[in-house]
């Protein structure tokens, strides 16, 4: 079993900056793809960011909403996924869920969610 652990939401004005982690512990060797999802009050869940490891380089991709502001990050020494936000907006107002998948086509783990308010 994987276990994983957000920190970092909280209030921030608009155009301020957070830092989402994500750590994984358990079962796992590492993180073959790390996503962010963020859910907003009457909204379905969607996918912010992604990253995803090859042999050479990681794959990352963004949601239009957000590239350019936000950037997803790991430390594969930690298990730990990371979500930089800057310039935030009022619309970025949501609760922020980490997904993690170790293996490729197996098994994805999520976070409990942190709650993230841009507002002034």
């Amino acid at each position: 079993q994987v276990q994983l652990v957000e920190s970092g939401g909280g209030l921030v004005q608009p155009g301020g900056s957070l830092r989402l982690s994500c750590a994984a512990s358990g079962n796992i060797f590492r993180i073959y793809r790390g996503r962010w999802y963020r859910q907003a009050p009457g909204k379905q869940r969607e996918l912010v960011a992604s990253i995803t490891s090859s042999s050479y380089t990681d794959y990352l991709s963004y949601a239009d909403s957000v590239k350019g502001r936000f950037t997803i990050s790991r430390d594969n020494a930690k298990n730990a996924v990371y979500l930089q936000m800057n310039s935030l907006k009022p619309e970025d107002t949501a609760v922020y869920y980490c997904n993690v998948q170790p293996v490729a086509g197996g098994s994805e783990y999520w976070g409990q969610g942190t709650q993230v308010t841009v507002s002034s």
